[in-house]
């Protein structure tokens, strides 16, 4: 891998772990027209979603630094105040894929890893995206409650499980789980990006701990770091993106498009 070659692919990873076009899917589709073997990448997919990871950290410091705090309020027996429940309701969200990527992870990866199975992925995300739009705009129209809730952030947390499969986006599996509850799109976007920092985490780890030999040998550091760097400015860019876009618009743009990539995807 040289580094126009890493500087793509983290650029790609950047731009589609936040916005709801699925970046495994891109990654795969990415490594395929630059003609490089997706088994042999691990280590840049670690590389590249750490940048992805200090994105997030660096655009929601301030809930991050809450949160933290939240957590050591435990050990106090401090329970109360907003953050507090969404440490909770993030732990409780978190839980559902990393049970199935502990016990299914390898399966998925190995069955779904190719271009026809990201196409249908992509087709299938697609249309739950117009849905749920639909779906938003009826029942919100009812008054329907906006806040997160533990219940809320149980079927959040199952819907990101999906996300385990390739052409799936985790951020559009989230961000729609709480639009058919009735959550604003900009505020199950911001449960959606500090719901990632525990799975990109786990996910780094989980696939360091297979693939810590490719590191400086399958890839060079040079290129790891190129990768690490475009995935985290492009990653900061698209969150900053995303966040000022759901504010006035709808998903219906990235529904679209996931479905006509993923249809070429499938035909070709």
């Amino acid at each position: 891998m040289d580094f126009s070659q890493s500087f793509i692919l983290g650029a790609v990873q950047g731009i589609t772990e936040f916005l709801p076009i699925s970046s495994d899917g891109h990654l795969v589709l990415g490594e395929l027209v630059l003609g490089l073997k997706t088994e042999f990448l691990k280590s840049f997919d670690v590389i590249a979603h750490i940048g992805t990871l200090l994105a997030i950290l660096i655009y929601f410091r301030k809930d991050v630094w809450e949160l933290i705090n939240a957590f050591l309020g435990f050990f106090r027996l401090n329970f109360q105040g907003p953050y507090a429940k969404l440490v909770l309701y993030i732990v409780v969200g978190t839980i559902p894929a990393v049970i199935a990527g502990v016990f299914f992870g390898d399966w998925i990866d190995e069955t779904f890893r190719n271009v026809k199975a990201v196409g249908t992925f992509m087709i299938i995300s697609g249309i739950i995206y117009l849905l749920a739009e639909i779906f938003y705009k009826n029942y919100s129209g009812a008054g329907a409650e906006k806040s997160l809730s533990l219940r809320k952030s149980v079927v959040i947390g199952l819907a990101q499980m999906f996300a385990l499969l390739p052409g799936v986006s985790r951020s559009g599996s989230t961000i729609t789980a709480g639009i058919f509850q009735g959550i604003s799109r900009s505020e199950a976007a911001r449960f959606s990006f500090l719901l990632g920092v525990p799975a990109i985490l786990g996910a780094g780890i989980f696939t360091f701990m297979k693939s810590h030999a490719e590191f400086g040998t399958v890839i060079s550091y040079q290129s790891l770091a190129v990768g690490f760097f475009t995935s985290f400015i492009f990653g900061l860019l698209s969150i900053s993106f995303l966040m000022r876009f759901l504010k006035k618009y709808s998903l219906n743009i990235f529904a679209l498009y996931m479905i006509v990539v993923g249809g070429f995807s499938v035909l070709n």
